[in-house]
């Protein structure tokens, strides 16, 4: 299939799995790049959404890294009949070959998190009494990294879906439209209170306390086992929409669990990048834009790879590792007060007459279309190409089938 982006809004339905695979590559060239980071105690990695994102550069940053042994879990699609896989699927398959030329162990498993039968297998794996190919000992770091629009309870099989809105009053404010990079006016009304819970119920702590109640419960779990999960404050602009509005409800929820979860429970605040679910938040793209050409312009621009291996860094260091209200902050670059003067100042000035000359389009359209396999150097495009991943060779493990 010769196979191009397909996108509309914030979504894209095609995949590209050589541009997915180079995207491995490259982040894998930066990690190789780094001093590796001495952290000897994690010697097993559990990353939950762990295929796209902060997730996948949590677990690959575990992998070359700290050289631990992982266990992915995603829910993601292969490829079937003339439908690309998704872009975490290509992911997955593209770090498992990685990983396994260098003789990693990485177990990709894909499942829907949320369900019982996700742990329960996760559990074997980790035991892996009868496999000795999967056989691991118990998680020395979990890292939650779901992001979610719905979620099953796996005992009752009530279905809650997430919104993203304002709490208490109503919210305005200037935007971009990601089908013609133009600005737009958004106007969105005050959640209701069900549309709060439920989406407390899908992005707070509940899964997150399942995890490791399971992993606990089952001694899959070490006793001095770091938990992390990750969440995004940003400034006054987004406040609105996100820090005061229903996931920011979810993500004070999130930062509770992990409070009551143990004193090596960290949520970490990180910096704001492009990714499926960013894209989706009105505000933020047009804000992700005029901040990554201010970053980009003082050299303080990261990807998901680079801000990960910082926090690791961090982590491993362990001083001055939270700030007064508990969080790591691995945002301290983005909320510099020079360069949130700088946003607030263009903020104000921005229009369609003059947004390329103050925002980023053409790095916030790349690293979009990236996400999904395109725009890469080095790819062919024109080249017809297989889609469909060999899931049983590469040792992937698929509940969803």
């Amino acid at each position: 299939m010769i196979i191009a982006p397909k996108i509309k809004g914030f979504i894209c339905t095609t995949a590209h799995p050589a541009g997915c695979e180079k995207n491995i590559l490259n982040y894998l060239a930066y990690l190789d790049a780094q001093p590796k980071i001495n952290m000897p105690e994690i010697k097993n990695a559990l990353v939950i959404g762990a295929s796209t994102g902060y997730g996948l550069a949590s677990a690959m940053t575990a992998s070359f890294s700290l050289g631990a042994s992982v266990t992915a879990v995603a829910l993601e699609k292969n490829a079937k009949a003339n439908r690309t896989a998704t872009s975490g699927f290509y992911n997955l398959a593209a770090y498992k070959k990685q990983a396994d030329a260098r003789g990693l162990k990485l177990t990709p498993v894909i499942a829907d998190a949320f369900s019982n039968q996700a742990k329960s297998k996760v559990g074997e794996i980790i035991v892996g009494a009868d496999d000795p190919v999967r056989q691991h000992n118990k998680i020395d770091l979990l890292v939650y990294a779901i992001a979610a629009p719905a979620r099953i309870d796996p005992d009752t099989g009530e279905r809650y879906s997430s919104v993203l809105k304002p709490i208490g009053n109503a919210y305005s404010s200037k935007g971009l439209d990601l089908n013609s990079y133009k600005m737009n006016e958004i106007a969105i009304a005050p959640a209701s209170e069900p549309e709060i819970n439920n989406t407390v119920k899908v992005m707070g702590g509940e899964d997150l306390k399942l995890w490791v109640d399971y992993l606990t419960k089952h001694n899959k779990l070490s006793e001095n086992a770091i938990v992390l999960a990750y969440s995004y404050i940003g400034p006054s602009i987004t406040h609105g929409i996100y820090l005061n509005g229903t996931i920011g409800a979810a993500k004070n929820h999130l930062k509770q669990t992990a409070d009551e979860i143990s004193s090596r429970a960290y949520v970490a605040v990180n910096k704001a990048v492009v990714t499926q679910s960013s894209a989706a938040i009105p505000v933020v793209s047009l804000y992700i834009s005029i901040l990554f050409k201010i970053m980009k312009e003082k050299g303080l621009h990261e990807d998901c790879t680079e801000q990960i291996h910082r926090l690791f860094k961090k982590l491993a260091d362990g001083e001055n590792l939270t700030d007064k209200n508990g969080f790591i902050r691995i945002d301290d670059w983005e909320m510099r007060d020079d360069v949130q003067n700088e946003v607030a100042e263009r903020w104000t000035r921005v229009s369609d007459d003059n947004l390329s000359e103050l925002a980023d389009l053409d790095g916030y359209r790349s690293d979009f279309i990236k996400l999904f396999g395109f725009g890469l150097d080095g790819v062919d495009y024109n080249a017809d190409i297989e889609t469909i991943v060999d899931e049983a060779t590469l040792g992937f493990i698929n509940l969803t089938e």
